[in-house]
C-alpha cells in the first residue's frame, strides 16, 4: 500500500486510440488505496479539465503519443488548466512513449513519465513523496557460471580414454617449460615485489632496483618488438599511449555515466542463461564505453579480445596504450583501467587461450580481479593457431594460473568453424576439460552455436538449425556433468556472406539456449561481424533487446527438436569415443594433433606453426 492518504486522480488519454499504460496505472492506484476516474479517448481538453472540476481530483494523469502539432496542443492544455484555476490545487503529469522529464517540464507539465517507468515511479507522484526505487529488485549479483557441478563422467568408456590421454599429456610435459612460461613466472615475481613494496616493507629504491633486474631477464625471453619498446620506446605501428588528459577524461566519463545508469536484466526467468557480449575495439575508451552500455542495457559479462598480433608475440607492453586495428592491447595498466570501469555485478572475461602469451595472460587476469579466462590446448593448436608442442606446454601452466586464482575457463571449440566436425572439436575440448579437473581448475564446455560448416558441407541443417545445435548439449551432457556456455558467439556464420550476424538469429539461437537449460551465452553486436569498422552503439543495444525480447517470448516454454537430434547427438558421442581412441592408441596428444586426429587439414584444421622450436627441454 501507498503511504499517503486516499488520493482522487483522473487519468485522461488526451489521445485518439492510446490509453494501455493508464488502464495499467489504473490498476495500481486503486492497488495501493486510491480512487481514480478513467475517461475514454479522444476527450477535448476542455472535457477533460470539466471532469477535474466535477470529481475534485488533486491530481491529473494525461497519456499522449507525439506526432505533428502535439507539443502545441499539450501545451494549451496547460494554458486551459491554468485558466480555469485548476494549478493551485491539482498537479498535472504526463506520460508516454516519447515522453522525458525534460520535455514535459518546457511543455508545463509537473511531471513526464517515459518508456520503462516503474509504476510506483508514478504512485510517488500522485502520493506527492519523492521515488526511492526498490533497488532489491533491480540489484544483479556475479553468478559463479561453475556452481553445481559435479564434472562427473557419464560415459565411463570415454572418461577412461581421458584419464590415460591426460596421463601421456603430463609424462610429455614434465621436463620441457617455454619463453611464455618462464615469462609468467618473471611476472609473478613483479607482482609480488609491487605487493611487498606497496605493504611498506621495502624502500622504493630497493623495489625499483629489484623489478629492473625483472624486467631485464623478462626481455630475455622477449621478441625484439617488446625489447626495443623497452630500451628504445618504440611503439608498434598504429598504437600509441594514451595522454594523461585522456585518462581524466576517461575516469570522468565513467563517473559521469553511472552517475545516471540503470542496470536492466536480459534475463525474464531465473532458468534464462547469463549474458556476455565482447569488446576489442582496440581504445580502452570506446572499449568502456560498450561495457557501459551493455551493462545498461542488461549485459551479465564482457569478454576481453586481445589483438592477433599480440598472439605471435613473445611478451607484452606496458602502460595505457590505444590500437587502431581489431582488439585492444593487453598490459596491466589497460587491464586495470576496466575493472576500474566495471559495475559490481558485471563478470569479467579476461581470454588467453591461444597465443604466445597464455599463460601469462591467465595470471594478470586473475592478479588483477578477473573472474573468467578462456583456455584450449587443442584449438589454439588449429587454424593458423600456436605451435601443438607450445601451445600444450602454456596450457598446462595458464590452466595451473586458473586454478590458483580461482578462474573458470570455458574450453571452447571454434576450429569447427573451419568444417572440423564437431565430435573432433569437442574430443579436444574434453581433453583440455580432463586435464583441468586433474590440475584442480573448473572448465566450463563452449560448443559452437550456429549453422555449422560441417553442416554447411554435409547438407545437415537444410531443414532447421535447431536439431544440430540440441544434439551438441545433449551429446555433452549424456558425458558429463559440467557447464555449458554456447558461444564464439551464438548465431554467428549462420548468415548469408553480405550479413554474417543479425539481432533476430542472436535471439533465436539465445531462445534454443535458454529451453535447452545452458548457463551461459555470448552474443555479437548485429553489425559486429561484417561491418569492417566501429561497432556502433544502436547495433549493440538491439542485439541486446532482441535476446530480451526472446527470453520473455519463450519464458518457460522450451523449443522441441525433431527425433533427428538425438540420432546426431549419438553420432556426436560416437565419434568423440572414436576420436580419444586413436589419440590413446598414438600414445601422444600432441602428436595427434600434429598428425590431424583432432582435425585434418581437408577439414580445415592446420597445425599452428607460431611458436614452433621454442619448447624447452629442461
Amino acid at each position: 500500500m501507498g503511504n499517503s492518504a486516499k488520493q482522487r486522480v483522473l487519468l485522461a488519454p488526451l489521445d485518439p486510440v492510446h490509453d494501455i499504460g493508464l488502464k495499467i496505472m489504473k490498476r495500481h492506484l486503486e492497488a495501493n488505496g486510491h480512487e481514480t476516474f478513467m475517461l475514454p479517448p479522444d476527450y477535448k481538453a476542455e472535457e477533460i479539465i470539466q471532469k477535474a472540476i466535477d470529481e475534485k481530483v488533486g491530481t491529473i494523469l494525461i497519456s499522449r503519443t507525439l506526432g505533428y502539432g502535439v507539443a502545441e496542443l499539450l501545451a494549451g492544455f496547460v494554458d486551459l488548466a491554468d485558466a480555469a484555476g485548476l494549478r493551485k490545487n491539482v498537479r498535472i503529469a504526463i506520460g508516454g512513449m516519447a515522453i522525458r522529464p525534460e520535455l514535459a517540464a518546457e511543455l508545463g507539465f509537473d511531471a513526464g513519465f517515459g518508456p520503462g517507468t516503474n509504476p510506483d515511479e508514478v504512485l510517488a507522484f500522485v502520493e506527492g513523496r519523492e521515488y526511492v526505487p526498490d533497488l532489491s529488485k533491480e540489484s544483479k549479483q556475479k553468478k559463479d557460471i561453475s556452481a553445481g557441478y559435479s564434472y562427473r563422467y557419464k560415459h565411463e568408456r570415454i572418461g577412461q580414454l581421458l584419464d590415460k590421454i591426460v596421463d601421456f599429456i603430463f609424462d610429455w610435459a614434465a621436463d620441457k617449460t617455454s619463453p611464455g612460461v618462464i615469462r609468467a613466472e618473471i611476472r609473478e615475481k613483479m607482482l609480488r615485489a609491487e605487493a611487498v613494496f606497496q605493504a611498506g616493507k621495502v624502500s622504493e629504491h630497493e623495489y625499483k632496483k629489484a623489478l629492473a633486474e625483472l624486467q631485464q631477464a623478462y626481455l630475455e625471453h622477449s621478441d625484439e618488438t617488446v625489447r626495443k619498446f623497452f630500451s628504445e620506446g618504440i611503439i608498434p605501428a598504429k598504437t600509441r599511449p594514451l595522454s594523461g588528459s585522456e585518462l581524466a577524461s576517461l575516469e570522468e566519463y565513467v563517473r559521469e555515466t553511472e552517475s545516471r545508469m540503470s542496470i536492466k536484466r536480459v534475463q525474464h526467468i531465473g532458468e534464462n542463461p547469463t549474458v556476455f557480449i565482447q569488446y576489442g575495439t582496440g581504445c580502452p575508451f570506446m572499449d568502456i564505453a560498450h561495457i557501459k552500455m551493455g551493462e545498461s542495457w542488461g549485459a551479465d559479462g564482457v569478454v576481453h579480445f586481445d589483438p592477433s598480433w599480440g598472439a605471435r608475440t613473445e611478451g607484452f607492453l606496458s602502460g595505457y596504450l590505444t590500437h587502431e586495428e581489431d582488439g585492444s592491447v593487453i598490459t596491466p595498466e589497460n587491464l586495470r583501467q576496466i575493472k576500474d570501469s566495471l559495475h559490481s555485478s558485471t563478470l569479467w572475461q579476461v581470454r588467453a587461450h591461444r597465443g604466445l602469451n597464455t599463460p601469462e595472460t591467465v595470471l594478470l587476469a586473475g592478479a588483477i580481479g578477473a573472474d573468467l579466462t578462456k583456455i584450449n590446448i587443442a584449438y589454439g593448436a588449429m587454424g593458423a593457431g600456436t605451435d601443438p608442442a607450445r601451445m600444450c606446454i602454456d596450457g598446462i601452466a595458464a590452466i595451473k594460473y586458473a586454478a590458483k586464482y580461482n578462474l573458470p575457463f570455458d574450453v571452447v571449440t571454434n576450429e569447427e568453424l573451419a568444417g572440423v566436425p564437431a565430435f573432433k572439436a569437442f574430443a579436444g575440448m574434453l581433453v583440455v576439460a580432463r586435464l583441468a579437473r586433474r590440475l584442480g581448475a573448473k572448465p566450463i564446455l563452449q560448443p559452437l552455436f550456429c549453422y555449422s560448416p560441417e553442416m554447411m558441407i554435409t547438407g545437415g541443417m537444410e531443414d532447421n538449425y535447431v536439431d544440430f545445435n540440441a544434439a551438441k548439449i545433449m551429446a555433452l551432457r549424456k558425458i558429463i556433468d559440467a557447464p555449458m556456455w554456447p558461444g564464439a558467439p551464438i548465431g554467428f556464420l549462420t548468415q548469408t556472406e553480405d550479413r554474417v550476424q543479425s539481432s533476430m538469429t542472436t535471439g533465436l539461437h539465445a531462445a534454443l539456449a535458454s529451453s535447452l537449460g545452458v548457463d551461459a551465452i555470448s552474443i555479437a553486436s548485429s553489425d559486429e561481424a561484417y561491418s569492417g569498422g566501429p561497432i556502433v552503439a544502436a547495433s549493440r543495444v538491439d542485439t541486446l533487446q532482441a535476446v530480451t525480447e526472446a527470453f520473455r517470448f519463450f519464458g518457460h516454454t522450451k523449443i522441441q527438436p525433431t527425433a533427428k537430434a538425438e540420432r546426431h547427438a549419438g553420432e556426436i558421442i560416437a565419434g568423440i569415443q572414436k576420436v580419444l581412441e586413436q589419440i590413446v592408441e598414438k600414445g601422444c596428444f600432441v602428436q595427434a594433433m600434429y598428425d590431424g586426429i583432432l582435425g585434418a587439414p581437408e577439414d580445415g584444421a592446420y597445425p599452428g606453426r607460431v611458436g614452433r622450436g621454442r619448447v624447452i627441454t629442461l
